[in-house]
């Protein structure tokens, strides 16, 4: 069955082992629902971080999320460089990672609201993250240059759950942004969009993204890395929405975390 949706990995031992080290950070996505989150989690220590957001050891939330996203888009870029005629497929996926970091340094200039802080470690590997996951999904596809493709081809399906999800999660971090004024950074419970039917549908978008990258590369490399994320987000919103429904005594019960009517 993978057969038909993959291509052939020519160089199986380091994309087995890069694909399975990929895989394994699903279990990120667990702690994340058991409430064992990353240190910029606001259902985690939100009081801790307005506290010491000033100190040594935090960089201010904007000017680390520019770190996060600024060196993953720069690698899209420069590999667009490398690889300027490499066909259809490859130029899809340079483009969709690229428009994909693009549109999230743009968001933390002009669209997000921060407060507080973000811990030193945790932007060194969110960053790591990115960036890794960034280039080894390029050279993973590079790696299929003169292979014959797959016999099911995903790639237009691909670049339609790619575009609904840039659309999609555009949308909703702008409906986010509406939430906090320039004195109010108190939280509430976000409205319109498909937030009365889950608790973070900027992460469903998020998830259609990267299905999206996925679909048009058709590796192992970028489906494990995909099921990672899709792990790490579902485990966050659980915990997003166990938070909300600790802190707001009105929050419907029966908003869902991430996927309407199911999860």
């Amino acid at each position: 069955m993978l057969s038909r949706v993959i291509f052939p990995t020519p160089n199986p031992l380091f994309i087995t082992i890069m694909s399975m080290t990929s895989l394994s950070f699903s279990v990120i996505g667990l702690f994340e629902g058991l409430g064992k989150n990353f240190k910029y989690s606001k259902f985690s220590n939100f009081n801790v971080e307005k506290s010491t957001s000033k100190q040594n050891n935090t960089v201010c939330s904007r000017d680390a999320m520019l770190v996060v996203y600024i060196p993953a888009f720069l690698s899209a870029v420069a590999f667009s460089g490398l690889f300027p005629n490499v066909g259809l497929r490859f130029l899809l996926v340079k483009s969709a990672l690229t428009i994909h970091f693009f549109k999230r340094i743009l968001e933390v200039l002009f669209v997000h609201k921060y407060s507080g802080g973000m811990a030193v470690d945790t932007v060194i590997i969110i960053t790591l993250g990115y960036f890794t996951t960034t280039l080894i999904t390029i050279y993973a596809l590079s790696l299929t240059q003169g292979f014959p493709e797959p016999p099911v081809d995903l790639k237009y399906p691909g670049v339609v759950l790619f575009l609904v999800g840039i659309v999609g999660n555009f949308y909703h971090h702008h409906l986010l942004s509406l939430l906090r004024t320039k004195n109010d950074n108190g939280y509430k419970v976000p409205k319109g969009g498909l937030f009365g039917l889950v608790t973070c549908p900027h992460y469903f978008f998020e998830i259609l993204i990267f299905l999206g990258i996925s679909f048009i590369s058709q590796t192992l490399y970028t489906f494990a890395s995909t099921i990672s994320t899709i792990c790490y987000l579902m485990g966050r919103s659980y915990a997003t929405r166990r938070w909300y429904l600790t802190k707001f005594d009105d929050f419907p019960k029966d908003v869902k975390a991430i996927i309407p009517y199911v999860f």
